[in-house]
């Protein structure tokens, strides 16, 4: 499709060419969604998982993509004004009016494999080695952390899931992500019933670390087997101890840490005091407890690492995002399980 833009003087025109997918299928997958993800990647996926639809149809497959990413992007409306939205920019072309069943039966016939799919193909680290603010040294920083508080519709098949844990409410489930703190991309996600603990969730993620990489983590994660996992790998780790965690000083160190042993890692140990000043000036202070694997205090000294943990939140203003910025604080749609992990991967992929 080739679009004109001309000044009323006539002196000068622009002309800017759009790529559509051909044929019958344009329509319903052509905005500002296909500029970032291509059709092409979309039928890839598609075809990957095994989710192309098998006859033809007014809505298919590729569309019911682009349908879920818009559905997420506006939580606040029903799926006929989702799909008003979605195709808002066709005016003049031919564009199926589906009915909300058609919709829902869309989404049952795509299922949660192809959106999975498409979230681990455009997941990872964003930041190149030379972008500022990303790395601390040689290591990039990332940072594992958990969210209890999404709320989804309080549905007997939902409660089967997950459990009677409610938050206002509302049966929750947890989220738990790996996050490149200097750009807040998702490197990976997993997520079910909130009983299951943080690390558990989080060993599902070991394998995305490797050695180039320092693991910022809060005191949730303070466990012996979960530290060795995570060093095992390669990744270096930085992370906050519980308070009534006790370690053995093997050595003391010029800069006032110290070295010991958790489990079977060698760690270095700082304890710190931490004073936050809001801007209306309210002052709160806590002291900190942190554990590192970087253990040579002259290449980083504990001052330049209790000055990179704040780096850790970062990972909570992803969650704010998604949480309150996409979401808008409303709950998941979706009143069974296929449709919340179907609905929590688009989500995840919009992001």
């Amino acid at each position: 499709m080739r679009v004109h833009f001309a000044l009323p003087s006539a002196l000068t025109a622009i002309t800017r060419t759009v790529t559509v997918a051909a044929g019958r299928f344009a329509p319903g997958h052509l905005g500002e969604l296909t500029a970032v993800v291509s059709f092409e990647l979309v039928d890839a996926v598609l075809a990957q998982t095994r989710t192309v639809q098998r006859r033809l149809r007014d809505l298919p497959s590729r569309v019911g993509m682009y349908f879920l990413l818009a559905m997420c992007l506006f939580p606040e409306v029903g799926y006929r004004l989702v799909w008003d939205k979605l195709t808002g920019g066709l005016a003049g072309m031919p564009v199926a009016q589906p009915s909300a069943k058609a919709l829902r039966d869309l989404r049952r016939r795509l299922g949660a494999a192809p959106v999975r799919s498409l979230f681990e193909v455009l997941a990872g680290p964003l930041a190149r080695p030379t972008t500022p603010g990303v790395r601390f040294g040689a290591y990039r920083t990332v940072s594992f952390d958990g969210c209890s508080s999404l709320r989804v519709p309080d549905s007997p098949r939902n409660r089967a899931w997950l459990g009677r844990t409610a938050h206002h409410g509302y049966p929750t489930l947890e989220l738990m992500t790996l996050v490149e703190t200097g750009t807040r991309s998702l490197i990976g996600a997993v997520f079910g019933p909130t009983d299951e603990g943080e690390t558990a969730y989080a060993r599902r993620l070991l394998h995305l670390l490797g050695p180039d990489m320092l693991v910022l983590w809060d005191k949730g994660f303070d466990a012996n087997a979960f530290l060795a996992q995570v060093s095992a790998t390669g990744a270096k780790v930085l992370g906050r101890l519980r308070s009534n965690r006790r370690t053995p000083v093997l050595a003391r160190l010029d800069d006032g840490s110290y070295l010991s042993v958790i489990g079977t890692v060698k760690v270095r140990i700082i304890d710190a005091e931490i004073t936050v000043t809001c801007a209306d000036g309210t002052v709160f202070t806590g002291s900190y407890r942190l554990a590192t694997t970087l253990t040579d205090a002259r290449r980083h000294p504990a001052a330049a690492l209790v000055s990179l943990y704040h780096e850790r939140w970062e990972h909570e203003s992803a969650y704010y995002a998604l949480r309150h910025t996409i979401l808008a604080g409303r709950n998941f749609r979706s009143g069974d399980r296929a449709g919340l992990e179907q609905e929590v991967w688009a989500l995840l992929t919009l992001y």
